[in-house]
């Protein structure tokens, strides 16, 4: 919680109705950094008291990919993303290592069909790999889809 009341019987009321962490404005931004990747340890997918049926987020290599918000991140720096490839990337996130038929990931967008499919993975890759045409994580999986290769895959 952030928050501009900073008694003490406020903190112990969020703490008791709660919530993670609770800080008090003003604070130093590299504090809030530092609290919230401590929550992140703490909740992150190996946690087996973690009540997400699927991760949060999905890491491979520089880049961070928060599910349920749709946002890319590499190295902290946010990367833009269309609603189609936002939609493509959750699919292959969600089954990280695993392959996506091209047929599911053309029918989860709207007039969408191969082709689309094909040219929005080009798009993505461009905003990913260093080498577009030899892709580390977002690799074709020849007559069949696509799969998305993690650190954990």
């Amino acid at each position: 919680m952030l928050t501009a009341r900073a008694d003490s019987k406020d903190r112990i009321n969020g703490l008791e109705i709660g919530v993670e962490d609770y800080l008090a404005k003003p604070f130093e931004p590299r504090e809030l950094l530092l609290r919230l990747g401590n929550i992140l340890k703490r909740t992150s997918v190996s946690d087996p008291a973690q009540s997400s049926p699927r991760p949060d987020f999905v890491r491979f290599g520089p880049f961070l990919y928060g599910l349920s918000r749709g946002e890319l991140r590499k190295n902290e720096e946010p990367i833009r993303l269309t609603e189609r490839e936002r939609e493509i990337l959750t699919a292959l996130a969600e089954r990280a290592g695993e392959v996506v038929p091209r047929e599911e990931l053309a029918a989860q967008g709207t007039a969408a069909n191969d082709r689309t499919v094909d040219v929005q993975m080009n798009r993505l890759r461009r905003k990913i790999e260093r080498d577009p045409a030899d892709p580390l994580y977002l690799q074709t999986v020849r007559g069949v889809g696509y799969r998305l290769v993690t650190d954990r895959t």
